[in-house]
């Protein structure tokens, strides 16, 4: 069945009327390719119909590559440097972007793999506001790439991973040849914890996420046979990376629904996934606390009965459960609110027991003396629904205020970096 997703109310998207577009040129140690690759970039954007600049984020260089860039500066009034004291692609962009008071901010490695001819179908959807992200693609049906095997293999089999564990639906998350609108960039930016290679990937899932719209340009790529890039070293560093940003979004540490709505662009689906992420890893507690509350009533059953055996197990696992969502689901640390929290889990397993001893009970009243296992499946198919009342009262009760604040309030839950 297809569902039909409304926008949320938001503020309008207007074209940006002539828009600044900033280009931004990471390096690092490359004092021979940056003079003739900055020239060719002002030469093909004074074509352009846009108010331009190009800026050089040089990446803690070594070499003579800062002396060049503020060479390039004094030569061309639309030429600025950014200089960084550590290395990261990642780091670079963020530092570049976020001090760009430019409409549309664009970033392209100084290799210029990419023909520049895409640079204008790259940035004319977000001037227009069609489009809030951009992204060049090695890997359309359009494109026309020439690099070697080895590279080839990796690049496709990344993305097919990427679209495995993140449920991705864009096609090449690492093309050096990217955009973004700047009010864009200024809700993104402080979501993305990684300063190195996979920034790209991660803004780019962040960007999905939020129900950004992020437009595809096929490209046509010639790989830099002098490439410094590690690619194993740096794959290895994105599937750390793919583990983390997973985890995070599973566990609704993300506030995602809060970007889409502030920009205009959130639906039903964005504004839900934050509540879709703690019911998984709510699942996921709910029913490694149901193997062990079996497991301790029936290991207490025999020697206390099974009333008290109910409860002791309840007790056990409830407290046990609480302490998992709060962590866990609702992404709580620290000791702020520990025992209201706790004395408030225990409200709900009041509940809890109240119900499952009912139905243990009427079990009892049916048959004098019922199986074992048949009290475990009576008393499991309670906790069923003790399950979703717990659920329901974490999320709206205990920890209400720390799953639902404005990131910008003193409210919301600490996480750990």
């Amino acid at each position: 069945m297809t569902t039909t997703l409304e926008p949320v109310p938001g503020p309008r998207r207007t074209p940006v009327r002539n828009a600044r577009v900033d280009v931004v040129i990471p390096v690092f140690n490359e004092q021979d390719d940056l003079r003739p690759a900055v020239e060719q970039v002002l030469e093909h954007l004074a074509e352009l119909p846009f108010v331009s600049t190009v800026t050089i984020a040089d990446n803690a260089s070594t070499d003579g590559t800062a002396v060049i860039a503020r060479r390039l500066a004094d030569l061309h009034e639309t030429v600025r440097v950014v200089s960084l004291a550590e290395k990261g692609r990642g780091r670079a962009l963020k530092r570049a972007w976020s001090a760009s008071d430019a409409d549309v901010l664009v970033y392209m490695d100084v290799d210029l793999s990419t023909d520049l001819k895409a640079l204008l179908p790259l940035v004319a959807p977000l001037v227009t506001g069609h489009s809030d992200v951009a992204i060049g693609s090695r890997l359309a049906r359009t494109a026309r790439t020439t690099r070697g095997p080895r590279r080839e293999i990796v690049s496709r089999s990344y993305n097919y991973l990427l679209r495995g564990t993140l449920r991705t639906r864009f096609s090449d998350a690492q093309c050096g040849f990217k955009a973004i609108r700047r009010d864009v960039a200024e809700r993104l930016l402080p979501l993305v914890e990684d300063d190195a290679w996979f920034f790209d990937t991660e803004l780019l899932v962040l960007a999905e996420r939020a129900g950004l719209r992020i437009h595809e340009v096929p490209v046509d790529w010639v790989d830099d046979p002098d490439s410094s890039v590690d690619v194993v070293r740096t794959a290895l560093d994105d599937l750390r990376g793919m583990a983390r940003l997973g985890w995070s979004l599973l566990r609704g540490q993300v506030p995602l629904a809060e970007v889409s709505t502030a920009l205009g662009r959130a639906t039903a689906s964005s504004a839900s996934g934050r509540m879709s992420a703690q019911v998984v890893v709510f699942a996921m507690i709910g029913a490694l606390s149901t193997i062990a509350y079996a497991a301790l009533f029936l290991l207490l059953r025999g020697a206390v009965g099974p009333q008290p055996a109910n409860a002791l197990a309840l007790v056990l696992t409830a407290i046990a459960n609480t302490a998992a969502n709060r962590r866990f689901t609702f992404g709580v640390t620290g000791g702020g609110g520990l025992a209201r929290h706790h004395v408030q889990g225990l409200v709900v397993f009041g509940g809890g027991l109240a119900l499952t001893s009912g139905a243990l009970g009427v079990l009892h009243a049916a048959s004098s003396r019922p199986h074992p296992v048949v009290e475990v499946v009576v008393l499991t198919a309670a906790n069923l629904a003790v399950t979703v009342g717990r659920f329901t009262a974490m999320r709206t009760w205990i920890f209400r205020r720390r799953a639902t604040s404005n990131p910008s309030e003193g409210s919301r839950p600490r996480e750990r970096p």
